[in-house]
């Protein structure tokens, strides 16, 4: 006997342009359509992925996944949680207003303004996506909706003397369409490598270290929002389980995750009907929530559902979705001016963490010296690590210039779009990584 049910369909097309070294290696448009229907047995679920789906044989899809769900052993509870769904933004500018060639004639632009003298290999890459999501349950939540990303990337390559070096940028949106503008993007890109070809590298050790929205945006996500996914947490693979209420931070550090902001992470509904909104993981420097799927809302407590999220014909998991560290009443110039002697640290080379354990490792793009409250000179090669609790009662100062960043995160062999961000933060004590010597 089924207990539940719903059925999620996502249809729509999806655009890929690659350009390497001024070649298109790829320009091309497909299109999609998948649901996943999902029955809550007497214990367990079952789970049935569909191409092409048409409501008039869900009946049958139902009775697949029941039959699944009878052979699993786990006894599932489901909290309840409201059903809303948000206004999507309108389209500030509409990527579907060109063609394929148009679109492909823009970013051969972009890619092109990241060449030059000593520039060795250039690549850009646009992605864009439109989908219409339907919804519906046994318990009467039924929504539609359709929204549009898109964004690309653009990297440049220099090399000297047998040094390589790599300057990226990326942008994406929500219903909107940045490549109209990413120009500038490519110019920054090769400016960025070339300049790295000229730094050196850091030298390690502790420091005060004042980290970049982007780089500290990125510790929020890794560090602090996967470790606060109920999952994780109903695993006992936190560092976080158990530590409600307590003091990880100093006053003033507000850590929250709003799929119901219109960043690149914003969804309207989650991906089980329920109403998404903002979750305080961090509130003044205590645990205050994790993130919730209704499962684990139920098996959990201690937050809220809303952060259920999936791909096309996909079961939804525990996702983020915009992460990020809240503005502080300090600003840039004082964090510079209390760091005294240290290092700024720039953007995202990606990295590790081990929500479990309560260890991460991430590389920085490239930082500067700070000399005197004074920026000096440039360095690449440069990493952060550390214990995420440890880390966070090292956040003395948080400014009050937040920018969020855009992405996209892999867990349980699905990626979706998220933003992340912060102000510049400052650490008092941090472990910095290089491969330079005094």
């Amino acid at each position: 006997m089924a207990r539940y049910f719903d059925v999620r369909h996502v249809s729509g097309e999806a655009t890929n342009i690659d350009i390497d070294n001024g070649v298109v290696e790829s320009a091309t448009t497909s299109f999609f359509d998948r649901a996943v229907v999902r029955v809550l047995g007497p214990w367990g679920w079952g789970v049935v992925s569909v191409d092409n789906y048409r409501g008039a044989d869900l009946d049958r899809f139902v009775a697949e996944a029941l039959a699944l769900a009878e052979l699993t052993g786990e006894e599932v509870a489901l909290a309840d949680a409201p059903c809303r769904v948000l206004p999507v933004p309108p389209p500030s500018d509409d990527p579907r207003s060109l063609g394929l060639e148009e679109k492909t004639a823009l970013l051969a632009a972009v890619e092109s303004s990241a060449r030059g003298a000593e520039v060795r290999n250039t690549r850009a890459v646009y992605t864009e996506r439109q989908e219409t999501v339907r919804f519906a349950s046994s318990e009467g939540a039924e929504y539609a909706y359709a929204l549009g990303r898109s964004g690309y990337s653009v990297l440049a390559v220099a090399e000297r003397n047998g040094v390589v070096q790599m300057g990226f940028e990326r942008r994406h949106a929500v219903n909107g369409f940045p490549l109209r503008t990413g120009m500038g993007d490519g110019e920054k890109a090769r400016e960025t490598a070339l300049a790295l070809l000229d730094a050196r590298a850091a030298t390690g050790g502790r420091m005060r270290v004042v980290l970049d929205p982007e780089l500290a945006g990125v510790f929020a996500h890794e560090a602090v929002g996967h470790a606060s996914e109920g999952d994780l947490v109903r695993e006992g693979n936190s560092v976080l389980a158990g530590r409600i209420g307590e003091r990880i931070g100093g006053p003033g550090l507000t850590i929250a995750d709003d799929p119901s902001l219109p960043e690149f992470g914003f969804d309207p509904v989650d991906a089980e009907g329920v109403a998404t909104g903002r979750t305080e993981l961090v509130k003044d420097g205590v645990i205050s929530a994790f993130l919730h799927t209704r499962e684990t809302l139920a098996a959990v407590g201690d937050g809220q559902a809303g952060h259920a999220r999936a791909m096309p014909g996909e079961a939804p998991l525990v996702r983020m979705s915009n992460t990020f560290i809240e503005n502080g009443d300090a600003n840039y110039d004082e964090c510079l001016e209390e760091c005294g002697t240290g290092m700024l640290l720039i953007g995202s080379r990606g990295g590790q963490v081990d929500p479990g354990r309560g260890m991460f490792q991430f590389n920085a793009e490239y930082g500067y010296l700070v000399e005197d409250g004074a920026l000096g000179g440039m360095v690449r090669d440069v990493s952060l690590s550390g214990e995420i609790l440890g880390t966070l009662h090292e956040i003395a100062l948080i400014a009050d210039d937040r920018r969020m960043h855009q992405g996209y995160c892999g867990k349980g062999g699905q990626s979706v779009p998220v933003g992340d961000g912060a102000p510049h933060v400052l650490l008092s004590n941090a472990v910095v990584g290089g491969s330079g010597r005094d």
